[in-house]
């Protein structure tokens, strides 16, 4: 278990401050992040990498020359905010765009896409790259939705290496993806890991057995069986990542492939030494040309008792990159010219708690704005154990946790810049970044993201009027649903936004005030809610025991009708 701490609340912040001093040399603390401490050639690709902390090297620890420019660090297995990416983006930027990448979860391509449009809108171009090597996760035929796992390093090392090169980012996404294709990795769990301050694992994997397939944060494997030898857990690993050879690559024999064996935390280097050494017997009787591998920890999970492997299939531009050097705090290779040392003058870093100017009329709108957050967070605090007991049918069970961390912290923040005079707007876009860097997981990003088009529609200037409200409704609805990909039928909280917002739009077309119009999606939520207990989820965590949450509602669905109708009072 994680024994060495202080408050476990600050964990993470400390950790950083430790990381940073320890490293000073190769990287920089800035908010949101850290970035290269280094100077990089003017005019070329930044790679912005992030995620959440609780998994080093990955990410902060890939940060230096060759690699990494910059990382966006959440809190413990939560996605950065989009804020964080933001500040980390553009204090990475050299001037030639902005490459990010991460790992595929619903959080983190919400955040990060949110980040993408506001560097875009600012003139900094942005491209993504979403890492979805674990052939565990999804099937061949839908090889978009597998999650990032180990297989982070070989995607990232290739960017950077690409971007160092003095590659367009046209070219360095054109090289990360051919290195996404061409990665695949498979992982096993014999525990779980514990967070600071926690009595016991996240989960448990039953006595003499092994989880296949689990993910990094604890997400549903695919089976168990009992715990094999070392050998016995080298052929099972090679055996599956030899079933499916990227395209491209024909045929096993002859071709070049770079080999990670990854410990998640507390299976030790000896350990993997000797499932490696029959790891690569195999290989080479399949005739396999391995170059460079790597034994050892690359992308953990706290305290995790597991191990993954990874196979990058090479071709002769990803060989070249894949050994170029580098040098980070957790990972090099070759030896690197040593760049001067950035200077403070040097850096673009926004002020994230600056408070732009407002009218006196959205002051006054930001009073609702507060009342409207204030309501949200009793009821969340009133129902946060029945929230948990929901998710826990099919999920993790932290919904309740999540939403009371996320509105107490956008509560908090909204009362702040309220006091400081910000206007409506201001107040919703910064209660919102707060909410998602508190909540974490994919709760947090939703929020995050409906408040920041909230914020968008209302402004810092005029009051909003119903259609107003309306269309940044129907703005956090599309929003939403761009970046986390779920329709109408998934089983989300978008099975309750869709009509809500539908409703609302409607009732004000038709000359409803705005009590009126919400009341009425109100109604029409709660009934929306309900009736996801008759669905199975399609996308998600919950998706690996789809049938378990048949009969029961989804959290995320519930909770929204629930703070919908809290809100009817206020308006």
């Amino acid at each position: 278990m994680t024994r060495l701490f202080n408050d476990p609340v600050a964990f993470v912040d400390e950790a950083t401050e430790g990381f940073v001093a320890a490293h000073s040399h190769r990287v920089r603390q800035v908010p949101g992040g850290v970035i290269r401490s280094t100077k990089s050639e003017p005019n070329t690709v930044a790679v912005v990498i992030g995620g959440g902390s609780g998994h080093y090297p990955a990410f902060a620890g890939l940060v230096g020359q060759g690699l990494a420019h910059g990382a966006a660090m959440g809190n413990l297995f939560a996605s950065p905010s989009a804020q964080q990416i933001y500040s980390v983006a553009r204090a990475a930027n050299n001037g030639a765009g902005v490459l990010l990448s991460y790992g595929n979860y619903a959080g983190d391509v919400l955040h990060f896409g949110q980040a993408r449009d506001r560097l875009i809108s600012e003139g900094i171009p942005c491209e993504m790259v979403k890492v979805i090597d674990d052939v565990s996760s999804a099937s061949l035929d839908e090889i978009q939705k597998r999650r990032g796992i180990a297989g982070d390093l070989t995607v990232f090392k290739i960017a950077s290496a690409a971007a160092e090169a003095g590659y367009s980012l046209e070219e360095v996404v054109r090289a990360a993806e051919a290195a996404n294709l061409r990665t695949r990795s498979f992982g096993v769990a014999f525990d779980g890991c514990t967070l600071p301050g926690a009595d016991d694992a996240l989960f448990h994997v039953p006595e003499g057995k092994m989880a296949v397939g689990l993910g990094i944060h604890g997400e549903p494997g695919i089976s168990e069986q009992d715990i094999p030898t070392a050998d016995e857990l080298a052929e099972l690993l090679v055996k599956r990542l030899l079933e499916e050879l990227p395209e491209g690559v024909s045929s096993a024999k002859g071709a070049r492939a770079s080999v990670l064996l990854n410990g998640l935390g507390t299976v030790k280097y000896e350990e993997l030494f000797v499932v490696y050494r029959r790891v690569h017997q195999l290989l080479q009787e399949a005739g396999i040309e391995i170059v460079e591998p790597e034994v050892g920890e690359l992308v953990t999970s706290l305290d995790m008792a597991g191990a993954s492997l990874t196979l990058f299939w090479l071709d002769d531009e990803l060989e070249k990159f894949w050994a170029a050097p580098c040098d980070t705090p957790a990972y090099s290779k070759g030896s690197v010219v040593s760049a001067e040392q950035l200077g403070d003058a040097e850096l673009d870093i926004p002020d994230p708690d600056a408070i732009p100017d407002a009218t006196d009329e959205s002051k006054e709108t930001a009073d609702k704005v507060l009342a409207a957050l204030e309501a949200t967070y009793r009821v969340i605090e009133e129902n946060e154990e029945e929230f948990g007991r929901i998710d826990a049918v099919a999920g993790d069970g932290d919904h309740g946790i999540g939403m009371a961390r996320g509105g107490k912290a956008a509560v908090e923040k909204g009362r702040e810049v309220k006091e400081r005079g910000a206007g409506a707007g201001t107040l919703l876009r910064m209660a919102g970044d707060a909410w998602a860097d508190r909540a974490g997981g994919t709760s947090g990003a939703i929020w995050g993201a409906a408040l920041h088009s909230l914020a968008m529609a209302i402004g810092d200037e005029k009051k909003p009027d119903a259609a107003r409200i309306a269309q940044g409704v129907s703005d956090a609805r599309d929003n939403i649903m761009h970046f986390g990909k779920a329709q109408v039928g998934d089983k989300t909280l978008i099975d309750v936004l869709v009509p809500f917002s539908e409703v609302l739009s409607e009732r004000v077309e038709a000359g409803d005030d705005l009590k009126t119009a919400w009341q009425a999606g109100a109604e029409r939520a709660e009934q929306a809610a309900k009736d996801t207990a008759g669905l199975v989820p399609k996308i998600g965590r919950a998706r690996p025991l789809a049938e378990k949450s048949k009969g029961t509602p989804d959290a995320g669905a519930v909770s929204l009708s629930m703070i919908i109708r809290a809100v009817v009072d206020v308006l």
